[in-house]
């Protein structure tokens, strides 16, 4: 096990690491405490999906050299800020050697003391330190969708973002003015994301406000004088009956909640956005596609073709539809966050999906890195797991009715309406934004709102 001789050093080490990330000099990095030195690049490469060529010479055997687990930190910079990077090491005293570099080509190749002693494929090393893994998510989800992912992320290229807007942050007066339209942030007991939402929409230019379905059953607060109602994610009831089948029932069993729910849905200047829970919310009450659907036809979300919860950073296209929270922003390809057991669109009536899929009112879907969707019912279906995380048909996870006024999607974009909620982002893509293209969906519900007096 290795031990601290110096604890001094590695507070300096921490802190000219600290350093080097504010001053943005540093990429990428890594300690060599779990496995040594050789662990730790090959961890680097396989999550950077690179190659790696290594040059060293020291006085001792290979496995000494790679295997040993004692204090040290492998980082990496761009080439123009070595000189930088080494004299601010100095700076804080501490010794440093350089090993190689970063290559496009996906090989691992370690030359040491002369001799070229590893020359492997990066993808079939990641392969190899994968699949305990693997084997286990056989284990543990549907085999299928296991062998899927092995396969589409062997050697997966990466996202690629496509942005048709230009987005911009909300202009200040609309955020500090008095009158400003009211919206619900709904919530039931198991409900989560109501604070990321509730940031989003005041982000947008919103008075959001915090209303509990406890508050409409005993009739402290109508959603009269609110233009925007939504419900959020999370797990209302702990899903027991199936996802949003509680929540949905609270509203559909009480004859005063469901005319106040129906009225405000009729009302031509108010829009609504189910997300996640929300979303299978919308659907058991019939908003969308639209309503009047029997409940046998009516779509809905079910469990997901994995058989468990999916948590993952995904990638979405914005598609042609007339839902007004997605104006201006169609054909856009961005990351969103997903987090969902039941989020697999089920149409019982193939008619339905084949009118939803003829008016446009598919208003996300699911593509692979290649800005690809899933097809419907094919031998391989569904091609893209994990890409499509629920395996909906043609990677449906979003429905908006044909005024475009009630939305409903799975995934959580109020996760990703701030620049750092993103996990990843090209860095040209993240130096030259002013704010998140999520923003853009909460600042058209607030542009609608201004254009469309009550």
């Amino acid at each position: 096990s290795p031990d601290v001789e110096e604890p001094g050093v590695l507070k300096k080490t921490f802190e000219a690491v600290q350093r080097l990330i504010l001053e943005d000099t540093i990429l990428s990095g890594h300690d060599i405490s779990d496995g040594g030195l050789i662990i730790t690049i090959l961890e680097m490469a396989f999550s950077g999906n690179c190659g790696v060529h290594i040059k060293m010479k020291a006085n001792a055997s290979p496995i000494e050299r790679f295997f040993a687990e004692e204090l040290g930190a492998v980082i990496e910079c761009k080439k123009g800020d070595i000189d930088r990077v080494k004299k601010i090491l100095e700076e804080y005293g501490l010794d440093y050697i350089e090993i190689g570099e970063t290559i496009e080509t996906k090989e691992v190749i370690i030359d040491y003391n002369g001799e070229r002693i590893l020359h492997a494929d990066m993808r079939v090393l990641r392969s190899i330190w994968e699949e305990t893994s693997y084997q286990i998510e056989r284990l543990q989800t549907n085999p299928l969708c296991a062998d899927r992912e092995k396969r589409n992320i062997y050697d997966r290229k990466g996202p690629e973002y496509i942005i048709t807007f230009v987005p911009e942050e909300t202009p200040r007066h609309l955020i500090e003015v008095n009158d400003k339209p009211n919206v619900a942030i709904l919530r039931e007991e198991g409900s989560n994301g109501d604070r990321e939402m509730t940031s989003a929409f005041y982000h947008a230019g919103f008075s959001p406000w915090d209303i509990t379905m406890t508050d409409l059953i005993e009739n402290k607060i109508t959603l009269e004088k609110f233009r925007g109602v939504v419900a959020v994610g999370g797990f209302s009831y702990a899903d027991v009956p199936e996802s949003a089948k509680g929540w949905a029932s609270v509203i559909r069993f009480n004859s005063r909640l469901k005319e106040m729910f129906d009225e405000f849905y009729r009302r031509p200047d108010t829009f609504s956005l189910g997300v996640c829970n929300g979303c299978q919310l919308f659907a058991l009450l019939g908003w969308v596609p639209w309503q009047g659907i029997e409940d046998e036809r009516q779509p809905r979300f079910v469990r997901n073709q994995s058989g468990r919860f999916e948590s993952r950073w995904v990638t979405v296209k914005i598609k042609k539809s007339p839902a007004i929270m997605f104006e201006g922003m169609e054909g856009s390809i961005l990351g969103v966050w997903v987090a969902h057991g039941e989020g697999r669109v089920y149409f019982p009536d193939p008619k339905i999906m084949e009118e939803v899929l003829k008016k446009n009112l598919v208003a996300l879907t699911f593509v692979d890195d290649y800005g690809r969707e899933d097809g419907f019912e094919s031998d391989i279906y569904p091609y893209s797991y994990p890409f499509n995380p629920n395996g909906s048909p043609y990677g449906i996870t979003g429905l908006c009715t044909e005024d475009g006024r009630h939305l409903a999607i799975m995934p959580h974009p109020e996760r990703a309406f701030l620049k750092w909620q993103w996990p990843w982002m090209p860095e040209e893509l993240n130096k030259s934004l002013k704010a998140s293209p999520w923003l853009r969906m909460f600042q058209n519900a607030r542009a609608w709102c201004d254009k469309v007096k009550r």
